[in-house]
């Protein structure tokens, strides 16, 4: 098939705006509190609400295949945007939750839909290429809304924005932003023309059969517990930099939205690095190296003096950068079939998301911020187990070191 550049332009826009509409909750969350005078568990509840919508990636994936994509993706956008508008028009903690749900389906369903659109769009034989240029894109996007975040408030604020936003409340544009984004992307979807994507057979969401059999498998639940972990850990400490920072070290939202800013760009960054150490050792060791890397910078961004924190928490963001994709590769390897149905259960494991920063949250009003942050220990020492634990039934491909070097 003949690459079609339109559509994969579109895909990688879909993945910009899919970080765009996640992230901007960790930025936001401060501001959000402050307005609506939240505790710690009731500002828990909008990553729950938005996150926990990925519980339901298995029934999307069945729904991809009666609905197909374009209508998939028209739902998609129009149901967040709609999501998205209703908060924008009339902000409230009430409203927020609905409001962050519906975001929530939207981008679960089109993470379900965009993998294979890319493949077929793109070709098969790089697939692998333009799968790493969107999570290029994921990553920079989610780190440039720490940033556009203030910027879009202050533009608010000046009276010169043309949304309707209350200048009391100025964070609220950036919703603006999100569904004015999102309902353009709709209506775009409705008036083009997708390819069809032919699911090879391994690829299919699977009957209930096949879901009996991998749910009654150690393995899988063991996968997807290491999806779950990551993500509570990534979501888990972005959301609360920027809080931890101002709380326990006086520094200003500017000051926060810059380590979170760094948090997700070398998070990205460290994807690009991984990507070549993958190639020169074996990825549960890499893993495991990060891991203890990430718990080390964590520990000095929560008990380290001011100046340690704010790089600290940058660095924790580089040490997480590998887990997703050698967890994700661990997970498909242990199994010989089935690896569309296996993706879906993984994919599932999002819902780490929503759990770990509820948990952090309602801690934080028994404990404080400081000691309910080391949950995020936790998860990360499950995925240390499963470094040790993983016994795939293909590793990667190393290229050994000195053979690099051997003259031919």
């Amino acid at each position: 098939m003949q690459r079609n550049y339109f559509i994969i332009g579109l895909v990688i826009f879909t993945f910009a705006a899919i970080s765009f509409s996640t992230n901007m909750i960790a930025p936001l969350e401060v501001p959000i509190v402050k307005s609506f005078r939240l505790k710690g568990f009731e500002a828990g509840l909008l990553p729950l609400c938005f996150f926990i919508a990925y519980l339901f990636s298995i029934p999307y994936a069945i729904m991809l295949e009666k609905w197909k994509e374009k209508k998939s993706m028209l739902i998609a956008f129009s149901f967040a945007g709609l999501g998205a508008l209703l908060f924008a028009l009339s902000p409230s903690y009430g409203l927020a939750l609905p409001s962050f749900f519906m975001i929530g389906v939207g981008m679960a369903l089109l993470q379900v839909v965009i993998n294979p659109l890319l493949r077929v769009a793109g070709g098969e034989e790089n697939f692998a290429f333009w799968s790493v240029v969107a999570q290029i894109i994921f990553g920079g996007i989610a780190a440039f809304t720490a940033t556009t975040s203030e910027v879009v408030a202050s533009w608010v604020k000046s009276g010169e924005s043309f949304f309707p936003a209350d200048i009391h409340l100025p964070w609220v544009g950036n919703y603006w932003i999100i569904a004015s984004l999102l309902l353009t992307l709709a209506l775009i979807m409705f008036f083009i023309k997708l390819p069809k994507v032919e699911l090879k057979e391994d690829e299919k969401a699977g009957g209930a059969s096949v879901y009996k059999t991998l749910f009654s498998d150690k393995k899988i639940w063991v996968f997807f517990f290491a999806i779950f972990a990551y993500v509570g850990t990534e979501q888990g400490v972005g959301i609360k930099i920027k809080d931890f920072l101002m709380q326990y070290h006086q520094m200003s939202e500017a000051q926060g939205d810059t380590v979170l800013f760094w948090y997700w760009m070398l998070l990205t960054l460290g994807c690009l690095l991984g990507m070549i150490l993958v190639k020169l050792m074996d990825s549960k060791i890499l893993l495991r190296l990060f891991v203890i890397l990430a718990m080390v910078s964590l520990s000095f961004a929560l008990f380290g003096s001011a100046d340690v924190s704010y790089y600290a928490f940058m660095m924790v963001g580089f040490f997480l950068s590998v887990m997703w994709s050698i967890s994700f590769a661990l997970g498909l390897n242990s199994f010989a079939a089935n690896h569309g149905a296996i993706a879906g259960i993984l994919c599932t494991g999002v819902i780490g998301g929503a759990i770990s920063p509820f948990i952090i949250g309602a801690l934080k009003d028994l404990i404080g911020l400081q000691f309910s942050m080391c949950f995020n220990f936790l998860l990360l020492g499950y995925i240390l187990w499963v470094s040790f634990w993983a016994k795939p039934l293909v590793n990667n491909q190393v290229i050994s070191i000195t053979k690099l070097f051997e003259k031919k």
